[in-house]
């Protein structure tokens, strides 16, 4: 059944996941967390068989027959191949096979992203947006020493700013939401986390309100992070990803060989 039929089910799930978890009562769900005069400017159900290469290119920026992100020392190279459509889903799919890539390097994985920018670096981005509010149903694979993430990177291909919707770091019970901006003194980042809850279980949905004067993190509907200070705040045009990287904070151990990231939909409000 889609995510998107279950929202009173889900509602009433996270109003009791809060209470279990001792949550205050401030942080119990508005009743929406998308502004009601918004409207829904992009989506993707991911109701076909293959991706819509109108909304998503399959790697970063900077492509080449492939890509990675090297500033983390991520161990896998993204390929289309890694990326599919059916059931109503989209799967990024990690695999543990040496690769080499357009960098001259060898990589141990392999594995899939979606972004709304750029084929190539000198192409134009598929979709850009400056502030609103952007939401994912995600399942992350619960397979040690997997890297996935929802999050937004400038149109210039520079960061900092940059925001990061949802992080798994090092396991699968604790979200990270994080603010990178740049103060005077050099790149600073503003972190949140929620958990523990047994994420790899099953989907559930990631959101994110950016507004001129405010960025606030929402997980299955409550607020859990939030930031207000300017220098936090972005006010440029960004792209949103979703990748399966592998290999930070540590390497998958030697008995995972796979793993698989599912994506229900995205969808993205603004006024």
């Amino acid at each position: 059944m889609r995510a998107g039929r279950l929202r009173p089910l889900l509602a009433a799930l996270t109003l009791a996941l809060a209470v279990a978890c001792g949550a205050t009562e401030r942080e119990t769900p508005a009743p929406r967390p998308v502004p009601r005069d918004w409207n829904l400017t992009f989506h993707d159900e991911f109701d076909g068989s293959d991706l819509d290469t109108d909304r998503w290119a399959t790697c970063y920026d900077w492509n080449k027959d492939g890509c990675t992100n090297s500033g983390n020392d991520e161990e896998q190279w993204y390929l289309p191949g890694q990326v599919s459509v059916g059931d109503g889903a989209l799967r990024l799919d990690a695999e543990r096979r040496g690769t080499r890539g357009s960098d001259d390097k060898t990589y141990p994985w392999r594995s899939g992203m979606i972004s709304t920018g750029r084929d190539d670096w000198y192409g134009e981005p598929r979709h850009v947006f400056t502030y609103g509010y952007f939401e994912a149903s995600i399942r992350v694979p619960g397979e040690a020493g997997m890297f996935p993430a929802f999050w937004m990177m400038p149109a210039s291909r520079f960061t900092p700013p940059e925001l990061d919707i949802m992080e798994f770091l090092g396991g699968t019970e604790h979200v990270f939401m994080y603010a990178h901006w740049r103060s005077p003194d050099g790149d600073q980042r503003a972190r949140g986390t929620y958990g523990p809850v047994p994420f790899a279980d099953e989907h559930h949905v990631f959101g994110m309100l950016w507004t001129t004067d405010e960025v606030s993190w929402y997980v299955d509907g409550v607020r859990r992070f939030r930031v207000t200070e300017p220098e936090r705040i972005p006010h440029v045009p960004m792209e949103v990803l979703i990748n399966l990287a592998v290999g930070v904070p540590q390497s998958p151990p030697p008995s995972v060989d796979s793993a698989r990231m599912t994506v229900d939909w995205v969808r993205v409000w603004q006024e």
